[in-house]
């Protein structure tokens, strides 16, 4: 299996990308395709030992950087490792993208370049989030920030093929994010969005509010990319601050740093269990490929498990099983009429 790997996206790019990589091969059966400036690339694999085969190079002169503007920074820069490294998987030379860069350059880049699955009008990127009950998965969380309630419906389908086959959840209960549990409550997008998901074979439970983004009572929360980015990084910044928190008052005084001494067994699994780098990337789902999104501040922890999710998507053939999902949903529609 080759997996292309932008080694120029990621605020700590190339070196941090090369060290992630590089665990990956020595851990995956994956050769790896580093798409980026070879004259960076080159002189930084040379320091590291790994088995030669695993990785090549393809030569991208320019970069794509995080403040550009997506749509235009594609059209322009045709020879970026963004969109080199997507036409690698166009072309039918390699089996999945994943990037840390700029994110709104991958979406458009994968959407113009891969085209979408039949039946997705628009993509998504879902993120798998630690709960109080497991993991849950949050759909979309910053692809499309002005969607129609059709496509939240689609989002919906497509979250509950990845949750089941490839996180394993049998029956996967659905939620759509929302200021409050009743059916009159939010925008008249969300009440269209509602009524689709609740005639739809989902298995829906109704309105979740943000409360619900980590206490397990459904297996797929459903919003829109502006509200998920938002909540994302809420969420985040809570996590790292929880964090500093906990560090401060703790070593605050000396009976807190002896207390440590027995605290930092449970602390090291807190710290794994929000830590995002345990999850690796995130997929956009609806493109006719594989294609994982990463943090731009991903480690070479988080790069390693990103190139592993890509693995798994294209092992266990995703895309397929949304397209009969699609399908499903489609029959379902014209028998009813």
């Amino acid at each position: 299996m080759k997996i292309v790997v932008d080694a120029m996206g990621g605020d700590h790019a190339p070196e941090v990308v090369i060290k992630g990589t590089i665990a990956a091969v020595k851990e995956y059966d994956v050769q790896v395709i580093l798409v980026g400036d070879e004259a960076r690339i080159k002189p930084l694999l040379a320091k590291e030992r790994y088995p030669e085969q695993s990785i090549l190079v393809h030569h991208a002169p320019e970069v794509i950087e995080m403040s550009e503007s997506a749509a235009t920074s594609v059209r322009r820069k045709r020879n970026s490792s963004i969109v080199l490294g997507v036409n690698l998987v166009k072309e039918g030379k390699a089996d999945a993208f994943f990037s840390a860069g700029n994110t709104g350059a991958v979406v458009c880049a994968a959407t113009l370049g891969l085209g979408l699955l039949p039946g997705i009008e628009r993509p998504g990127i879902a993120i798998v989030t630690p709960t109080l009950k497991g993991i849950s998965l949050i759909i979309d969380v910053g692809a499309n920030i002005d969607p129609k309630p059709t496509q939240l419906l689609q989002y919906g389908i497509m979250g509950d093929a990845y949750s089941r086959y490839i996180l394993n959840m049998a029956d996967p209960k659905v939620g759509l994010l929302n200021i409050g549990e009743e059916e009159a409550k939010g925008t008249e997008f969300i009440k269209q969005t509602h009524e689709l998901l609740q005639k739809s074979s989902l298995n829906f439970i109704g309105n979740v509010e943000g409360k619900d983004l980590f206490s397990g009572r459904c297996d797929i929360i459903i919003c829109d990319g502006f509200v998920g980015n938002v909540a994302l990084k809420v969420s985040e910044s809570a996590a790292e601050a929880m964090q500093i928190f906990l560090k401060r008052h703790i070593l605050g005084s000396v009976m807190g740093k002896i207390g440590l001494l027995f605290l930092l067994p449970g602390l090291r699994r807190f710290k794994k269990d929000i830590d995002y780098a345990e999850y690796g990337g995130a997929p956009l789902l609806g493109v006719d490929g594989a294609v994982i999104i990463g943090h731009g501040r991903s480690s070479a922890k988080a790069i390693k498990n990103a190139i592993r999710v890509a693995k798994e998507e294209v092992e266990r053939k995703f895309n397929e099983k949304i397209q009969e999902a699609i399908k499903k949903v489609e029959k379902a529609e014209e028998q009813k009429q």
